[in-house]
C-alpha cells in the first residue's frame, strides 16, 4: 500500500512538472509550479523528512511561488501567453533532457553507493534551530540571509516594473 503512495506522488510530480514548463500561459504554469511544489513536500513526508518538508512548503511553496504570483497581479500580466517555440528549440530541449537522464542514468549505475548503518543518534530540535542560526563553520544563517536579499530583491524588481508600466498607461 506504500508503494501506492509512492506511485501516486512520483506520477502527480511529474505531471506537474510537465505542465509547468509546456503550458503557455503564466498564470497557470505558477499554478502548475504550486502543485509540483506541494509534491515535492508529500514526497518529503513519505520519506520522513518532516523538517526538509516543512521548509519546502514555507521557503518554495509559501514564499517564492507566493512572490511569483504577487509580481504577476502587480504586472498585470496575468493573462498574457508565452510566445510559441520553433520546432528546433523543442526537440534541442527534448534532447537535453534525454541526455540529461542518460547522464544521471550512468552515474547512478556505474557507482556503488556504501550501505548506511542505522546509528542511534537522536538529533533534536534545539541542535536544529543552534544550526540554523549558527554563523560560524557548518551554520547556515548566510544562506537565509542570502535567500532574503534575493526575494527582497525581486520584490523592489517587481513593484519598480508595476509601476513602470502603471505610469506608462
Amino acid at each position: 500500500m506504500s508503494q501506492f503512495f509512492f506511485y501516486l506522488i512520483a506520477i502527480m510530480l511529474l505531471v506537474f512538472g510537465v505542465l509547468t514548463v509546456t503550458t503557455r500561459k503564466i498564470f497557470r504554469s505558477a499554478i502548475y509550479l504550486l502543485f509540483t511544489l506541494i509534491n515535492v513536500a508529500a514526497l518529503f513526508f513519505y520519506l520522513q523528512y518532516e523538517f526538509l518538508a516543512a521548509v519546502q512548503i514555507v521557503v518554495y511553496v509559501g514564499g517564492i511561488v507566493v512572490l511569483i504570483l504577487f509580481s504577476l497581479f502587480l504586472t498585470h500580466q496575468v493573462q498574457s501567453e508565452l510566445p510559441n517555440y520553433s520546432r528546433g528549440r523543442i526537440i534541442f530541449s527534448a534532447l537535453a533532457v534525454f541526455i540529461g537522464f542518460a547522464l544521471a542514468f550512468t552515474v547512478i549505475y556505474q557507482n556503488s553507493f556504501p550501505e548506511v548503518k542505522n546509528t542511534n543518534s537522536e538529533i533534536t530540535m534545539s541542535a536544529i534551530g543552534t544550526q540554523l542560526l549558527n554563523y560560524g563553520e557548518g551554520g547556515y544563517i548566510l544562506p537565509f540571509e542570502a535567500v532574503s536579499v534575493l526575494l527582497l530583491a525581486a520584490m523592489i524588481g517587481a513593484i519598480a516594473i508595476a509601476l513602470k508600466t502603471k505610469t506608462n498607461d
